[in-house]
């Protein structure tokens, strides 16, 4: 929920600022910035997920370690 609230927050902003960003380039003869293209932002996206399936992936080994060597009847895993 609070996710949801940020990207809100971050659109809304990015809304109420669009026109002074437009002012401040017609002035400064700047050009404006293009976005990111759909599959620059894919590849963001997937990189993310990437790194938070390694995550839980890397905490899901250490669970089973721990199970294992309690089952087991060590108190730490080996490494």
């Amino acid at each position: 929920m609070l996710k949801r609230a940020g990207k809100t927050a971050t659109r809304g902003v990015k809304e109420e600022l669009e026109p002074v960003e437009e002012r401040f380039r017609e002035l400064t003869g700047k050009e404006v910035e293009p976005e990111p293209s759909r599959l620059e932002a894919i590849k963001a996206d997937l990189k993310e997920l990437q790194g938070k399936a390694e995550g839980e992936a890397e905490e899901a080994i250490a669970d089973a370690r721990k199970k294992i060597s309690k089952y087991r009847g060590k108190a730490e895993p080996e490494a």
